[in-house]
């Protein structure tokens, strides 16, 4: 690893206005006692499940193979029927109802995306929206709206399925599941087909949406650093489908309920304290700053005692432009192509663990970090990160308000 940067050079609702895009609609979800068991079976599935998620929450169900994960969330649109128990939306029972009517009212994003490969990408997310007789004029209003609320150009209404990369079609799996705003959210292992990177590009979209639109999400999951990234609760299932512990991820990192949580959160839990917490909530450093054409004789005076040991060039928007090399610093004026390129770049809404994985991955002590405009906002170095996990700021960062990095 370097000691400085790299290598140098000498977020409307169905019932009432559709075409705003005012996404504010989010319901509770109650288990009351839930069980199912499986005709032939000699024990249940899930059994006697009580939990509540606030409107607006993301719960994230996970546990090891056969726990009855999926299970437990398919019961709440009825695709798997309850045994014995009551699950509520709202103040209404599941059980109420029709069930085909209770599913195009719950949207559901699932690992295989499941478009329809003959339909195009606007058809595909105004699926349900036809199905419940919206007008013409308003299914194309919303689909606009919720293309461009995944980031993805209105000409891609027009394409198939085919033509998109996978990243591209999981987020038009959410679109679709947004078209009627529905008050709740299934999400099955829905970024587990995607490669690590896009998977977590993908992770942090869905956070920065969730912010936008505050549904009430449950979200399964096998892989419990997923769960500590994406939950606000966290429902840890055992074997037979039972609650080990249902908590925040702060209180499951920090007080497991038993051995079985214990290991199955695993023994890098400190490490994984670095999901709790946003880079731009870190004490980040700041770093002399300049633009081309400056004298260096100030910016050289500003690096001493500075706290990271190296001037970063801007624009006039402050958006990073690159590294100033000794050789940069040894000319009158701040060049306009400085010798180091200034990435990696970090995303200031990015968790503290992508952070420092960037990082390392670049060979860097140091990396700028920027808003969603590029604006840079201060600096990420290794020590931070190293500072953060040993000191008491780490438990008190927990236990506060950026409990959850999404919020």
């Amino acid at each position: 690893m370097s000691a400085g940067p790299p290598a140098q050079t000498d977020r409307d609702d169905a019932s009432g206005d559709r075409s705003s895009g005012n996404e504010s609609t989010a319901t509770p979800v109650r288990y009351e006692e839930v069980s199912k068991r499986y005709p032939g079976a000699d024990h249940d599935a899930v059994h006697r499940l009580s939990l509540e998620v606030p409107a607006g929450e993301i719960c994230v169900l996970v546990g090891p193979s056969g726990c009855g994960k999926t299970t437990a969330m398919r019961m709440v649109n009825r695709t798997v029927e309850m045994t014995s128990g009551e699950i509520f939306i709202g103040d209404r029972s599941v059980r109420q109802g029709d069930a085909a009517e209770l599913r195009r009212e719950i949207g559901y994003v699932i690992q295989q995306i499941g478009l329809f490969p003959h339909r195009t990408i606007a058809e595909n997310i105004g699926t349900v929206p036809s199905l419940l007789g919206w007008k013409q004029a308003e299914i194309e209003q919303r689909v606009e709206k919720l293309l461009e609320l995944i980031g993805l150009d209105p000409e891609f209404g027009d394409r198939y399925p085919s033509q998109l990369s996978g990243g591209q079609q999981q987020r038009v799996g959410v679109a679709r599941a947004l078209a009627v705003d529905p008050p709740v959210m299934l999400m099955d292992e829905p970024f587990g087909a995607i490669d690590p990177i896009n998977r977590s590009r993908l992770q942090n979209e869905f956070l920065r949406l969730q912010a936008e639109l505050g549904k009430t999400v449950l979200f399964v999951t096998h892989d419990v650093d997923e769960a500590i990234k994406m939950g606000d609760r966290i429902a840890v299932l055992r074997k037979g489908g039972e609650v080990a512990q249902f908590a925040t991820p702060t209180e499951l990192l920090m007080e497991p309920a038993d051995d079985f949580v214990e290991d199955f959160v695993g023994a890098d839990r400190a490490l994984k304290r670095l999901a709790l917490m946003r880079v731009k909530d870190a004490s980040l450093w700041k770093a002399p700053i300049c633009l081309a054409g400056d004298p260096t004789g100030p910016v050289r005076s500003d690096l001493a005692g500075a706290e990271v040991p190296h001037a970063l060039l801007v624009d006039s928007g402050r958006r990073p432009l690159g590294w100033l090399s000794e050789r940069d610093l040894a000319a009158p004026q701040v060049p306009s192509r400085p010798d180091t390129p200034a990435d990696p770049l970090i995303d200031a809404d990015s968790i503290l663990r992508d952070g420092l994985a960037t990082l390392l991955q670049s060979g860097s002590q140091y990396a700028p970090v920027v808003d969603g405009n590029g604006r840079l906002g201060g600096v990420l170095s290794v020590e931070i990160v190293a500072d953060f996990l040993s000191s008491g700021e780490a438990a008190e960062s927990e236990l506060a308000a950026v409990d959850r990095p999404h919020e």
